[in-house]
């Protein structure tokens, strides 16, 4: 299996001057040790208005940063908004190649659409239409980043005439491409469009085996219709993270932090908001109590806690368990809550040197056995998609000069 961080950058209120500055330069500080340590990916979100739950609006900015501060890990959205209210398809089209090329060929293409009225409202988008607008815009995205030139579009939700959209990715015919899931239903969605499943659910092992069952079911099947130009076959799930020798510590230092990720993205979607004046941790912390300890108590009488929260050893159970459900890459959320900078790169650390090289081990020999029994199926699969014709030089349109730029011209070549 593969390993990735995974970044909302939660900043729950009372705030102090300079604490969104030390919030991302402390994730920076993350990501630049994740990839000495080993992680293959870092991946950051994009949410808008999301006060206290996710200050993560340009991750275009911050994914750039990490590139130029790091070698090997894989450079992630997980996910841009694609939807073309937040992010015009060419501009993303752009900013992806821009950033592939800056980071030498590492970007990870995740897109989503937003899921609160405070990000669909804020932006005029339509909720029931959301999912259809953001396929088509990643299609065109993927089409604009590998055809030269682009023949422009007359679609549904949005049109482009025909244009070169430059520069174009590293990677050849553009980086992977993954979709935001969170259910059985979006997993089908992904598998359908040949795209990496991005399972942003909490689920236990029985339910990621039958997610994943689901996904390669399809991606075998004729159903399996690409997007893109290529298909990528992977599925990866978060996991709640925080690693001590001392399971209480471990639990100590983290489980507020995910606990209250949960209870702030339920809140977004029940309750009402009022811009500027959220309270969500003041409203979790009246609502959950002190339960911390009683938490603590309850771990010493089982085996392992089974949720990322604990031991090396409880870690190595979940992984493991994750793995033989078919799981290609787990995504740590380390950062939640007012977990502690310090103590989320101690966790790094201790799971580098403890628990990553088990599964490091097992991974080449699982990849290659993978890419074996799928290459008929991706085959089949692009041979499926629906693709958009190139265009003869003849039928390229020309645009046309301004005529108050060519008349300029003239007088200025009569003087």
């Amino acid at each position: 299996m593969r390993f990735g961080v995974f970044y909302e950058l939660q900043l729950p209120r009372p705030w102090e001057e300079g604490d969104e500055h030390r919030l991302f330069h402390e994730a920076l500080e993350q990501v630049v040790l994740a990839d000495k340590l080993g992680y293959d990916h870092a991946w950051e979100v994009e949410h808008h208005f999301l006060e206290e739950y996710s200050h993560s609006s340009a991750p275009e900015v911050f994914l750039a940063a990490a590139a130029a501060r790091t070698k090997n890990i894989r450079i992630g959205h997980g996910i841009r908004q694609v939807i073309p209210n937040y992010n015009h398809p060419a501009r993303t089209a752009e900013a992806l190649a821009t950033l592939d090329i800056m980071s030498n060929g590492r970007v990870e293409f995740g897109f989503g659409e937003g899921a609160t009225r405070l990000e669909l409202g804020g932006f005029n988008i339509p909720a029931k239409e959301k999912r259809a607008i953001a396929i088509e815009a990643a299609e065109q995205i993927a089409n604009m980043m590998t055809m030269t030139p682009y023949p422009g579009f007359e679609g549904q939700y949005f049109s482009m005439p025909c244009r070169n959209v430059i520069p174009k990715p590293m990677q050849n015919p553009h980086p992977p491409m993954w979709m935001a899931c969170t259910n059985r239903d979006t997993i089908r969605v992904a598998a359908s469009l040949g795209v990496g499943a991005l399972a942003f659910s909490f689920v236990d092992p029985e339910e990621a085996k039958n997610w994943a069952d689901i996904y390669y079911g399809i991606i075998k099947s004729d159903e399996c219709k690409p997007i893109g130009h290529s298909v990528n076959a992977n599925i990866a799930m978060v996991s709640n993270f925080s690693l001590h020798h001392d399971r209480a510590e471990a639990i100590r230092r983290g489980h507020e932090g995910f606990e209250f990720f949960g209870y702030a993205l339920n809140a977004l979607v029940a309750h009402d908001t009022v811009p500027g004046r959220s309270n969500l941790w003041g409203s979790y912390i009246e609502a959950r109590g002190n339960r911390t300890e009683e938490i603590v108590e309850a771990s010493k009488r089982a085996d392992a806690i089974a949720t990322g929260i604990g031991t090396p050893d409880d870690m190595r159970k979940h992984l493991a368990a994750f793995e033989e459900a078919g799981v290609d890459q787990v995504i740590f959320m380390q950062q939640a809550g007012r977990n502690k900078h310090d103590q989320i790169c101690e966790s790094l650390e201790l799971f580098a040197a403890e628990v990553m090289p088990d599964f490091a081990a097992r991974r080449v020999e699982r990849e290659r056995k993978k890419a074996e029994e799928l290459a008929p199926y991706i085959e089949a699969a692009l041979n499926r998609k629906n693709r958009m014709p190139e265009l003869a030089d003849e039928d390229i349109p020309v645009v046309k000069a301004s005529v108050k730029k060519a008349q300029v011209n003239e007088n200025t070549a009569a003087d």
